[in-house]
Formats: C-alpha cells, structure tokens, sequence
C-alpha cells in the first residue's frame, strides 16, 4: 500500500479523504493535524497521526515525510481568520510542503486549489488575498518538478457525496460536496495521466473514475 500524508487531515475534505484512503485497497493514511487532542477520530479509523503546524520549519515538516509515497495539501486557514493567516497557511504552507516532499525525494503531490485562480477572476477585493494566496501556490507547484495534480473544486457543500462529478480543464461553474472533491483527491493518485495536470470538479452526472478519464 502507498502511504499519504494528508495536510489539513483535521478539515471537512480531510477527514472524508483519510476515511476513504483507508478503505481503499490501494492506499493508507498519514494524517497531519495540529493537535494532539484531534487524534482519535484518525487513530479510530486506523490511520497514522502526525502532530504538526504548517508553520513550521520544513525540516520538521520534511521528517513527517520519511515514510510517505504521496502527499496531499488540503489545508486552508479558513475563512474567519485575517490577511496574514491566509499568507502563512495557503501560500507560505503549501509551498513549505512543496519543498518538505522534494527535501524527501517524495514526488507525488495533489492540491487542493480554488476554482478558477487564474488573475482577472479573483472576485471581490474581500476575496482576492485569498484568490493571489492560491494563484502563486498554484504557480510554485507548477514549477516544482514535483508529479504535481491541481484540483479546481467550486463552492464546496457538505451535501452527501453522490461519487458524480463533472470535471475538466474548464467546466461551468457549480458546487461540489466536500465528499465528492475527497473521491476525486483519491482516484487522482490512482491515476498516472493526471499527474503534471489540473482541472476544475464540480457535481454531475459521471462517475468519478470516468470523469477523470476525459481530463
């Protein structure tokens, strides 16, 4: 089985993607929390715990990777904190990661993106920090080396996953269940054709599998 660390195991895709990872046949769970009190809801579903902040070094951050194939950047500051969490979690975390893995010679990396980042759709002058956060992080993995895969969800939802989506380098834009986006995160590092692509999910009408088929 392959090993992987989920960052931002302790947000709603997270626990659904650890869940699932652990009852794939394919993979195994590393869950990263902050935490140490956030551990049994991981450790009741068999998966490893690592207790870690994204803010720190990337020598701590890279130990957490001795023993994983493949990582996961789920993490977000989430949206009721200011300016500079957003920094040091969505843009200064996600490329610290992006280096902790390359620091371990681990290739494989998925991100979890926004939906479109691409400048002229950044939105309101309330979202845009959070917009650019993603944009640049987007652009360090691109550029990484790394066998990156970028994941464009739309207005997430904590609806009960259907295992349908619609995906595509650019699909309309809808929601997705937080359950769904987890499916997707799975069958994405079991698929090799998505490895260096990126593409926006929302709900449909195909099965997971088959949607990322035609990416």
């Amino acid at each position: 089985m392959k090993k992987v660390l989920v960052a931002g195991a302790n947000g709603q895709i997270g626990k659904h993607l650890v869940r699932l990872l652990q009852e794939s046949e394919q993979f195994e769970a590393k869950a990263m929390i902050r935490d140490k009190t956030q551990a049994s809801f991981f450790e009741n579903l068999g998966a490893g715990v690592a207790v870690a902040d994204l803010e720190d070094e990337i020598d701590v951050l890279a130990a957490l990777m001795d023993d994983v194939d493949a990582v996961v950047f789920a993490a977000g500051s989430g949206p009721h904190t200011g300016k500079d969490k957003t920094i040091m979690i969505d843009l200064d975390g996600a490329v610290k990661m992006m280096e902790a893995a390359k620091q371990k010679g681990v290739s494989r990396f998925a991100l979890i993106s926004s939906f479109d980042t691409r400048r002229g759709s950044w939105g309101s002058e309330e979202f845009r920090p959070y917009a650019a956060c993603k944009f640049y992080a987007d652009e360090w993995l691109r550029a990484s080396g790394l066998e990156y895969t970028i994941i464009h969800p739309g207005r997430l939802t904590n609806d009960e996953g259907t295992g349908k989506v619609n995906a595509g380098e650019e699909v309309e834009r809808d929601e997705v269940p937080r359950e769904d986006v987890a499916k997707v995160i799975v069958e994405t590092l079991n698929s090799p054709h998505l490895i260096k692509k990126e593409f926006q999910v929302t709900k449909g009408e195909a099965p997971v599998m088959e949607a990322l088929k035609t990416v």
